[in-house]
């Protein structure tokens, strides 16, 4: 999981939750780790006393509402000011005033000696902890980075990888060509949601795609906001592979082959890829099977039932066992 920083959540969030930097610009390399925002409320008072505060905590975003603002307001202005170092002493990763409200002198004074980031937003606290948590829960879920295509195929999710150069983006390009969707292309951000894993990428490549020859594209200037979308849930892998005539590859399709993904298997196919192959063909049409199998319909082992039926009803009666009295010839 990477380093979650009040810059990464301030450069992410800013616009959204209307945020703006008071003070404590030296700060902002501070880590979030903790996905919860803290409304301090009754806290403050424990802090007041120097009394150990339960569910304070050292790099956790620190949210102060109009309760808290009233309640530092009645202060005496020591009082006042040991509170403020007792919270920003604790190491918090930001504190964050609601309503517009405006920060006390002591405030913005210690915000700046501890080198902590002091924002505010419009928002009531309630609507600014509700978005915060949900982007947060977001980015501490589980991840990785991966090589590879995301395209959304008939509906179906399917990560795409294999070696440089074999033909991943091109393939991708084609899919969009043929009406389907492109997530991801070169560097796809792989998020493990419960039993789930969705593959989406970063906001800076988003919709666009390298081909080598032409350059870097823009998916959804090119064939439309149809073509492209923010991120997809993987239901298929699929792995391009040089053809190798000494290799076997799978023909019958009977064995489901699993790839692990975050820890969650999914479905996975090698596709051997040589001249006059039609991948993106044959990855639709593995969209397709893939579709049939979530409806209980597996063609290879229906083949495979039939053809098992068909040899029992061609092979030879034994010949060891002795003749019926109907099959004795007649003297």
């Amino acid at each position: 999981m990477r380093t979650i920083t009040v810059e990464d959540f301030l450069g992410d969030m800013g616009d959204a939750l209307q945020l703006k930097l008071e003070m404590g610009e030296g700060g902002l390399k501070h880590p979030i780790s903790i996905p919860k925002v803290l409304k301090p409320g009754l806290l403050l008072t424990n802090l007041l006393q120097k009394h150990e505060a339960d569910g304070l905590h050292a790099d956790q975003i620190v949210v102060f509402g109009g309760q808290e603002m009233e309640f530092i307001a009645v202060l005496p202005a020591e009082a006042r000011q040991e509170l403020f170092k007792s919270l920003f002493e604790a190491r918090i990763s930001c504190l964050v005033v609601s309503r517009s409200q405006v920060p006390p002198p002591q405030m913005v004074q210690m915000a700046k000696l501890e080198r902590i980031p002091l924002l505010c937003t419009g928002l009531p606290s309630g609507d600014f902890i509700d978005a915060a948590e949900s982007w947060l829960e977001k980015e501490f879920q589980p991840s990785i980075c991966k090589h590879g295509e995301m395209v959304d195929v008939y509906g179906v999710g399917i990560f795409i990888f294999g070696k440089s150069g074999i033909g991943k983006s091109e393939c991708a390009l084609d899919l969009v060509m043929r009406g389907h969707r492109l997530a991801a292309d070169d560097v796809v951000r792989i998020r493990r949601v419960g039993d789930e894993v969705f593959g989406g990428c970063s906001d800076m490549i988003q919709h666009h795609m390298e081909i080598r020859g032409l350059g870097i594209i823009n998916i959804k200037d090119l064939f439309g906001a149809a073509s492209v979308r923010d991120t997809k849930k993987i239901d298929l892998v699929i792995e391009l592979v040089d053809w190798d005539a000494n290799q076997e590859y799978d023909r019958l399709g009977i064995v489901d082959r699993q790839y692990n993904l975050l820890g969650v298997s999914v479905p996975f196919l090698t596709l051997p890829v040589r001249p006059g192959r039609n991948t993106t063909t044959i990855i639709e049409v593995a969209a397709r099977n893939h579709l049939l199998k979530r409806q209980g319909v597996y063609s290879a082992r229906d083949f495979q039932s039939r053809f098992q039926l068909f040899s029992d009803k061609s092979q030879p009666a034994d010949s060891s066992a002795p003749p019926k009295p109907s099959e004795l010839p007649e003297e």
